[in-house]
């Protein structure tokens, strides 16, 4: 049994910066893919970047290509996301996900998840 819980949000300017944190608990979170999805009012929720267990592996939304940045430090049970010149559009509820095996882009891939992390960009 996995555990997730969310940190780091709050409201920033566009074009500034935030890093949220996803803090792990229970004996499973070894062998994990962990991924951060968002969701923003009257939107579906969608896939923002994912990361492998063994390699380090790391995957992104196109829109956010060389803005953000996922990492997990394994001894600390923790997963990252660095988030740099935001844009009103990243405005959304943020969650961390975990699943055994490889990083999926689908939401119904990850059977656990944080309760999410508001992060509002203002223009």
């Amino acid at each position: 049994q996995v555990q997730l819980v969310e940190s780091g949000g709050g409201l920033v300017q566009a074009g500034g910066s935030l890093r949220l944190s996803c803090s792990a608990s229970g004996r499973t979170f070894s062998q994990h893919s962990m991924g951060w999805f968002r969701q923003a009012p009257g939107k579906e929720r969608e896939f923002v970047a994912a990361i492998t267990w063994i390699t380090g592996n790391t995957y992104y939304e196109d829109s956010v290509k060389g803005r953000f940045a996922i990492s997990r430090d394994n001894a600390k049970n923790t997963l990252y996301l660095q988030m740099n010149s935001l844009k009103p559009e990243d405005t959304a509820v943020y969650y961390c996900a975990a699943r055994r095996g490889g990083t999926s882009s689908s939401k119904d891939a990850y059977g656990y998840w944080g309760q999410g992390t508001q992060v509002t960009v203002s223009s």
